[in-house]
């Protein structure tokens, strides 16, 4: 008999669409009526937060953090139950935080509970299942979406409501929900972790456009920021006015982390004209592989709390 820690946050799994079809908030979770029996699954679930994901925060996602810790020892999986707006982010800084070596997974729903189609149930059923797998040990935080798992460092939301929105660019998922059984195909890269009690810092998001000037980073309050993510065009490349503005950035002390705003590949240094990749690069800006921006703020924002600096930061930034 697996026990499973259930950790409900909110979002559309918990919601209901009322007579106008307009989705709203329940106070009465309907997971916790929900027939996900298992024979071999002893479920403990906790209305832990009631939350729109868009509400939530780094402080949220640290209070997950402590919870699951807390526990350790007495479960063999934790399932969370997440909006999906922001799953990614949570189920990312999760990953990169030092938890019990047990299957870690975040689950969620595209439509509520009462439209025709509801996939919550289905959804939170799929993830008990891969959360008592033994395959799933050691593979890192899961998204289970779909009948399908996927890595947290690499999936993202892709529609803003289809039922297949969660996907894992460039790599695919990890493995697939059988009806009888779970398989993986691939395993998670070992990462760094960290074990913080608290974040503090404001790393903003700045997506780059064709004709960007400098006045948009000129805006910025250098004193209230400690780092900065910045979405650039193609493989890692700036309009050549904001790329200067960059440069004064990283020159008087403002990390800056780069990742490109395509939806597939990876940002890498490659073109060596004026505010091409090859000249960030070489003024210090860093680039991160393979994670979005939302991902790369995270990123950024932990290292800096985990007291990371110059050559440590950006071997960790860039690896």
């Amino acid at each position: 008999m697996k026990r499973i820690l259930v950790l409900h946050t909110g979002g559309t799994i918990s919601m209901h669409a009322d007579k106008a079809g307009r989705v709203v908030p329940d106070s009465d979770n309907p997971m916790n009526h929900a027939s996900v029996k298992l024979d071999d699954i002893q479920i403990n679930a906790i209305d832990f937060l009631n939350i729109p994901s868009p509400q939530m925060t780094v402080e949220h996602m640290l209070l997950l953090t402590q919870k699951i810790r807390e526990t350790a020892g007495l479960y063999d999986g934790v399932v969370i139950t997440h909006g999906t707006d922001t799953l990614e982010e949570t189920a990312y800084f999760l990953d990169t935080m030092i938890l019990p070596q047990i299957p870690i997974v975040l689950t969620g729903a595209m439509r509520s509970s009462n439209e025709l189609g509801s996939d919550g149930v289905y959804n939170y059923l799929s993830a008990l299942r891969v959360a008592s797998h033994d395959n799933a040990v050691d593979k890192g935080v899961l998204v289970v979406m779909n009948d399908e798992i996927h890595a947290a460092k690499y999936v993202t939301k892709t529609h803003t409501t289809n039922v297949s929105t969660f996907q894992t660019p460039t790599h695919g998922p990890l493995g697939i929900i059988m009806k009888h059984d779970i398989l993986f195909f691939k395993t998670a890269e070992p990462r760094v972790r960290f074990r913080l009690e608290s974040l503090t810092g404001t790393v903003p998001i700045i997506k780059a456009y064709a004709g960007m000037g400098d006045w948009l980073l000129n805006t910025l309050d250098k004193s209230s920021i400690d780092g900065l993510v910045v979405e650039a065009l193609g493989a890692g490349n700036l309009p050549p006015e904001a790329a200067q503005s960059i440069t004064k950035l990283i020159q008087e002390g403002i990390p800056v982390a780069l990742v490109s705003r395509c939806f597939n590949g990876i940002a890498e240094p490659v073109y060596a004209y004026q505010g091409g990749g090859v000249k960030l690069q070489e003024a210090g800006v860093m680039f991160v592989r393979e994670l979005n921006a939302p991902k790369a703020r995270l990123k950024l924002l932990i290292a800096l709390n985990a007291g990371l600096k110059k050559q440590e930061l950006k071997e960790y930034i860039e690896g």
